[in-house]
């Protein structure tokens, strides 16, 4: 038999090396819960954009609905009012047509009458010339019988008879003379009536020619008419053929949202699963940072030792500072522990104040500001209360707010209110330090890897909470 292979003997390991691994991996678990939160607020935008998406496209649909349905009446309206104004056109020109017909023929006999009539005018024109000539006639003739009464009574006896003949010829002159005269009494009155009427036939016959030149403009309406006729049948073609589209349009925009419904119900779904994934990174987070904990109380030395160290006894020293000023009166404990928040008007992000926000601005800068030189990888070092609260910021992060939020985001932190997670753990952190790592929010989308140390503060057995240093991870 062969002789059993040889086991080789396990590595020996460092103890040393637990706490950078250790460190390293809460770093790296803080990176994936900084992902895992981007993720989740993108989720939470797809799922409101997609909600508002298929808001839009129910309205939409809605609208196409309200279209189709008003296309329909439309085109309804649109093919009665084809078929009367169809018939309407129809009886309009008959009726023009034949009162144009009408209209031209009694212009024709209006003219007519007027020619007529200047004949007729011609005619009582001769009669009248002739009846100046009986009446001369009629005086020559009354002129020679009285010559023959004359030349009958110088004769005597012997012109008896020539005196007869001569008193009839001139009773006759005088019968013809009082007929001559009555003829041109009614000629003159016929002469008179005639005028009246040729004058009554010419305005007859400027309202015949108007007539007729308006029976031209009426059988051109006829045209117009029957134009529009043709233009409402082919507007009412024409909706006729988008109704198709329209209602294609409907039934697409029903499919689309029936999809879009679809994505929001699997948005829903995956942002449920990255809440869960968040919350199971943060779970992972606090395991990590358990851990760290747990290393650094067994005495372990880890690359955060020192800023561990550093961060309780500055916060002791805190607590003795707040002890001491409560102690000689220079604030109330009550003062000390005043959480009512009054709003500073016009900030943005927002800054409050408290009752002890001035006594801090005193006091914790000459605690606070050495700090940032102890190592260059210090960010901050500042005191919260216990909702988070950080009343006097470093220096360097409190200056006076701008027009820009972006801005005072990153430059004018103090007298502000940071109850994020990391924020919120480390003023009401009671174990004797709490090491978490997150990603500080700079504003602006604009993210920091940090690692934050923090040691409770006791004032007069209370927890008052927390002292807070910021600092970069080694690379």
């Amino acid at each position: 038999m062969e002789p059993e292979a040889a086991v080789p003997a396990p590595a020996e390991t460092n103890i040393s090396d637990i706490g950078p691994r250790a460190s390293r991996l809460g770093i790296e678990i803080a990176g994936i819960v900084g992902l895992v939160e981007d993720l989740v607020k993108l989720g939470a935008e797809q799922q409101a954009s997609a909600r508002a998406v298929v808001t839009s496209a129910r309205e939409t649909s809605e609208t196409n609905r309200m279209l189709a349905s008003s296309m329909a009446q439309v085109r309804e309206s649109a093919e009665e009012t084809r078929s009367v104004l169809g018939e309407s056109a129809d009886k309009v020109a008959h009726t023009l047509a034949a009162s144009v017909e009408k209209l031209q023929s009694l212009s024709n006999g209006v003219l007519s009458l007027t020619e007529t009539l200047d004949k007729v005018s011609e005619t009582i024109k001769s009669v009248s010339s002739a009846s100046a000539s009986i009446n001369e006639i009629a005086r020559e003739t009354q002129l020679v019988a009285l010559n023959a009464s004359i030349e009958a009574a110088r004769l005597g006896d012997a012109g008896k008879g020539f005196a007869v003949i001569g008193a009839a010829v001139k009773a006759l002159a005088d019968q013809i003379g009082v007929f001559a005269k009555q003829n041109e009494v009614s000629l003159r009155s016929l002469e008179g009536t005639l005028g009246q009427l040729t004058a009554e036939a010419k305005q007859n016959s400027s309202t015949a020619e108007a007539a007729m030149a308006a029976s031209g403009e009426a059988a051109e309406t006829t045209r117009t008419i029957q134009s529009l006729v043709t233009t409402v049948g082919k507007l009412t073609d024409g909706i006729v053929s988008m109704a198709d589209p329209v209602q294609r349009n409907v039934a697409s925009n029903e499919r689309v949202r029936d999809e879009l419904k679809k994505f929001v119900t699997m948005s829903k779904t995956c942002h449920e699963k990255l809440d869960s994934a968040g919350e199971s990174s943060e779970a992972i987070l606090d395991i990590s940072e358990n851990f760290i904990l747990f290393i650094a109380e067994s005495g372990i030395e880890t690359p955060d030792t020192p800023f561990i160290e550093l961060a309780r006894t500055t916060a002791a020293e805190v607590s003795a500072l707040f002890e001491q000023a409560v102690d000689d009166g220079a604030i109330g404990l009550a003062d000390l522990f005043d959480e009512n928040y009054q709003p500073v008007p016009d900030t943005n992000p927002q800054q409050v104040l408290t009752r002890f926000t001035a006594f801090t601005d005193r006091v914790l800068p000459e605690i606070q500001e050495p700090i940032l030189k102890v190592n260059d990888r210090i960010a901050f070092a500042a005191a919260v209360d216990r909702n988070g609260y950080l009343p006097t910021h470093n220096l360097v992060y409190s200056k006076p707010q701008g027009d820009d939020p972006v801005w005072n985001a990153a430059n004018c932190r103090n007298h502000r209110i940071f109850n994020d997670r990391t924020g919120f753990g480390a003023g009401r952190n009671t174990r004797p330090f709490l090491l978490q790592t997150y990603r500080r929010d700079m504003g602006g989308g604009s993210f920091v890897l940090m690692k934050d140390i923090s040691a409770p503060i006791y004032v007069k057995g209370r927890h008052w909470g927390g002292f807070r240093m910021g600092y970069k991870p080694e690379t």
